[in-house]
């Protein structure tokens, strides 16, 4: 019987080891924010210095991006795109939503926006996060 006990104790720990593992990686996507970036004023320029500032951001955050599409876009870009103003040709790391109601899923680490219109990231119409 003693055999038998030990037995039920290892498949217990076994359970709740697997469990506690099941409950840290659920953990994150079931404590994921959604962000209306800039909030009212939405995607728009200044936001590194309005609407960024005492903000954290983890990865699963949703930002959801609001915008004239007659007059705007969002482009998801690396640092280089973001540094330059500029979305590279052929990456598979960028692309440009224009529906004027886009989402994005944050991913761990930095994460870069511009609007790809003439002179708006030029203008500062531009945002860089960083998640943890």
């Amino acid at each position: 019987m003693a055999a038998q006990g030990r037995g039920s104790a290892s498949t217990t720990a076994s359970a709740l080891v697997a469990g506690a593992v099941l409950l840290c990686l659920l953990l994150p996507t079931a404590m994921a924010k959604t962000y209306m970036v800039g909030d009212g004023a939405g995607w728009t320029k200044n936001l590194e210095s309005t609407w960024l500032p005492g903000k954290t951001f983890y990865a699963g955050d949703v930002f959801v991006f609001k915008y004239d599409k007659e007059k705007h876009d969002v482009t998801v870009v690396g640092g280089k795109g973001y540094a330059r103003c500029k979305a590279p040709r052929n990456s598979t790391h960028s692309w440009v939503m224009r529906t004027g109601n886009d989402q994005v899923t944050l991913r761990r680490g930095s994460n870069f926006f511009i609007c790809g219109q003439p002179d708006h990231c030029a203008k500062n119409m531009k945002l860089a996060v960083k998640a943890l």
